[in-house]
């Protein structure tokens, strides 16, 4: 998201030089990287990147054995994401309110 977009979505973003724009704090749009992308005989590595916008998802299946997922860096808040296990990622409906005081 935009609030996490300084982090380490920045951080590998920087590492890939990707071309995918980064969201804004108020901007309705994510941007997604696949931490470590190993190819296998029956798997491929094609979408490692991209952004979703408020009228998108990103549909996932599980390959994985003992899979993990995970978003913003943080590994020890994690879903089990066994083979077959399937995940939607999209915006959600309402938005992270922030009010700093001085």
């Amino acid at each position: 998201t935009g609030t996490g977009a300084t982090g380490w979505a920045r951080s590998i973003h920087r590492e890939r030089h990707s071309r995918i724009k980064l969201p804004a704090p108020s901007e309705a749009r994510l941007a997604f990287f696949v931490r470590e992308a190993f190819p296998s005989h029956t798997t491929s590595t094609e979408l490692t990147e991209g952004s979703i916008d408020a009228n998108a998802a990103l549909e996932l299946v599980s390959r994985m054995e003992s899979g993990i997922i995970f978003g913003d860096g943080i590994e020890s808040d994690y879903l089990r994401f066994d083979w077959g296990t399937r995940a939607t990622v999209r915006l959600a409906e309402r938005c992270l309110m922030w009010i700093a005081r001085a």
